[in-house]
């Protein structure tokens, strides 16, 4: 073996022992590859290897080989040190949970803050929105001292002009409910079903009110 093919081996079995699971070729490729470059062949080969020299342990499972640490160099482990071991991957499991917990709460927050304007951005919108109102009070004041917006002529006008317009509403309105009412004594419906074959859009549909004239 040479020394490349060593130093490959060591590090396998190393990982094999640190992690004591069960892993293909394959898998100890893909969790090595990364940080220390090893090659797909390099590692097969390794492993393999250290097989044959009873250094690790393999089993064969149709065409697909599982490779493990030897459990001899372990200390054996009472099932009372099992027990305890899982209480303590339970509250591990548990601390761990109430971490992610947290961490989705900080994100959340991160998320929100990062979304919201900075103490910059408000100082300027306050200030613009306080010109703002500024200008709409002046002209609101304006407005209040003016006394000259209309002439008696022109508010006179606009007055007689609405009680003309609300006038012709209203006869247009009667004759054309004269003009339905005709209609609707030999149409064999209803006036709902009138209205929707026609097309006519009534006032009171639209809650509309003909005001005062």
């Amino acid at each position: 073996m040479s020394k490349k093919d060593s130093g490959a081996a060591d590090l396998i079995l190393s990982y094999l022992n640190e992690k004591n699971r069960p892993y293909s070729a394959q898998d100890v490729f893909g969790n090595l590859q990364k940080q220390h470059g090893l090659g797909k062949t390099a590692v097969v080969k390794a492993m393999e290897q250290l097989a044959q020299d009873g250094r690790i342990r393999e089993k064969v499972y149709g065409k697909q080989k599982i490779y493990f640490a030897d459990q001899s160099q372990f200390a054996d482990v009472s099932d009372a040190d099992l027990k305890q071991m899982d209480c303590r991957i339970s509250e591990l499991n548990s601390q761990v949970e109430a971490v992610m917990q947290s961490c989705r709460h900080l994100d959340a927050e991160l998320k929100e803050l990062n979304s919201s304007l900075t103490t910059a951005e408000m100082t300027t919108q306050i200030r613009e929105l306080k010109a703002e109102c500024e200008a709409y009070r002046t002209r609101l004041q304006k407005i209040k001292s003016a006394t000259n917006h209309v002439t008696p002529e022109e508010r006179e006008k606009v007055y007689k002009e609405r009680s003309l317009y609300v006038k012709e509403w209203k006869k247009r309105k009667r004759l054309a409910t004269d003009m339905m009412g005709a209609i609707l004594e030999g149409y064999p419906k209803s006036k709902k079903d009138f209205l929707e074959e026609v097309g006519v859009e009534t006032d009171e549909e639209h809650k509309v009110k003909i005001p005062d004239a």
